[in-house]
């Protein structure tokens, strides 16, 4: 069970290095000024199977926040789950990218070329 501490949660995430998901999450975190581990599931495979262990799913974003695994999140997903267990408190300030969202069609195949990709909305 999650204790609501309001002290500094320890969290880990497990995103991938470009995803409409993974930026939503770090936008999160960034928004709130939250520090966190992150685990490059595509650069290192092992993070990958890390993941999967620890959650007992292959979906990312997963983070663990303060030993309660959130698997499958997006970024409105943690900062309400964050909110509701008095992680955070609300902050108004804005992102810079959809925090509910995969990558564009578009936006896979330039990550597919090679070529650097923005996800601002």
């Amino acid at each position: 069970m999650f204790r609501s501490t309001m002290e500094t949660p320890t969290i880990t995430a497990w995103l991938k290095t470009s995803c409409g998901w993974s930026n939503g999450v770090r936008a999160v975190l960034k928004k709130y000024g939250l520090k966190y581990e992150e685990k490059d599931i595509i650069q290192n495979p092992a993070f990958r199977w890390e993941m999967e262990q620890k959650s007992g799913q292959d979906k990312q974003p997963t983070l663990e926040v303060n030993g309660t695994m959130l698997p499958d999140i997006s970024g409105e997903e943690l900062e309400a789950w964050m909110l509701q267990n008095g992680v955070i408190q609300k902050n108004e300030a804005p992102v810079n990218v959809p925090l509910n969202s995969a990558c564009t069609d578009a936006q896979h195949e330039a990550m597919r070329a090679g070529v650097p990709v923005s996800f601002k909305s």
